[in-house]
């Protein structure tokens, strides 16, 4: 069917940049994100698996947000630190349908968990009497099953389709990791069917609807903060939601330039698929502690809890 049909058993990532000169830094700059996104939302769960003050739903969902973090950049970012090492960047034809199916479920669960955690923030505002109701633990697990299963469900289809394809004009992926817009530009099949089903389940079900529903719940946190008379309250109020407002603002601004970027600058959508999988794991747990007095005191308790047994053991 096709003169220059190729059948594709691995490919050959070409990384973040080809300059020799760029590697060591490179390898350096992700080490530390990668290190650091670990530290940070490795934290994060265990001050709130240790403090009982942060067993409310808000944390229940961050430390949900703390393990696809970790697990994001784990699955993308794990193979320029092998590469580095080994020098090996061949990455089966299995193994890179894989990763692009973990990734792009943890990219699309990503978004609803964070619009159920706006919803948990409209809950805690708008309805602060039969906030414990609105969000009992049933409720709240109910909605992160529905976060993590939703994304692993809805992105299957395509993932079908894409392993189906058996026509690629080249194996060398210029990107640090198996992505699914990569992959698509390599392949000489017929894309139409596949383009217009990603479009519709991942830009309309994970990301449109998604924004609409927080920006909806925003728009009533809103309105309810002004209506509060006092300055103070409605400066409480506002507190209460910087973290998030902080996260969702930054997550839509870099997917919206990474999507949004020419399909021609890869350099630059390489560096946007940088930010995206390992700037940003690394920045929301320093969000959530820098801009919350309840996790800023949770480990300040647990620091001196532990010097209190440390020093009760030694001396």
């Amino acid at each position: 069917m096709y003169e220059n049909k190729t059948v594709v058993a691995y490919f050959i990532l070409k990384g973040i940049s080809d300059v020799s000169k760029l590697q060591v830094p490179i390898f350096l700059l992700v080490l530390f994100m990668y290190l650091f996104t670990l530290g940070g939302n490795l934290t994060i769960l265990l001050l709130v698996c240790l403090d009982s003050q942060l067993h409310t739903p808000m944390y229940f969902f961050l430390c949900n947000l703390s393990i696809l973090d970790i697990s994001s950049a784990t699955v993308t970012l794990h193979k320029i630190l092998i590469t580095f090492v080994t020098g090996y960047k061949i990455v089966s034809f299995n193994e890179c349908m894989v990763q692009v199916y973990i990734f792009s479920w943890l990219s699309g669960n990503e978004l609803i968990l964070l619009t159920a955690m706006g919803y948990d923030r409209y809950a805690a505002i708008c309805n602060p009497l039969h906030y414990s109701s609105i969000m009992s633990s049933s409720v709240s697990a109910g909605l992160a099953i529905f976060c993590w299963s939703f994304s692993f469900l809805q992105i299957l289809p395509a993932m079908i389709m894409l392993s189906e394809l058996s026509c690629y004009s080249s194996n060398i992926i210029n990107h640090f990791f198996c992505d699914i817009v990569p992959l698509i530009s390599l392949s000489c099949s017929d894309t139409s069917t596949l383009e217009l089903l990603i479009f519709t389940q991942g830009v309309l079900l994970c990301a449109f609807t998604p924004f609409l529903l927080t920006f909806v719940s925003y728009i009533f946190i809103i309105a309810t903060i002004m209506k509060i008379k006092s300055s103070g309250g409605r400066s409480r109020a506002f507190y209460t939601c910087s973290s998030h407002i902080t996260v969702v603002t930054l997550h839509y601004t870099i997917l919206g330039c990474q999507y949004f970027t020419p399909t021609g600058t890869f350099t630059f959508g390489k560096i946007l698929s940088l930010v995206n999988t390992a700037l940003v794991p690394m920045l929301n747990p320093l969000v959530y502690s820098l801009k919350n007095k309840d996790v800023k005191s949770a480990l300040q308790r647990q620091l001196k809890y532990f010097m209190t047994l440390y020093w009760s053991i030694t001396c």
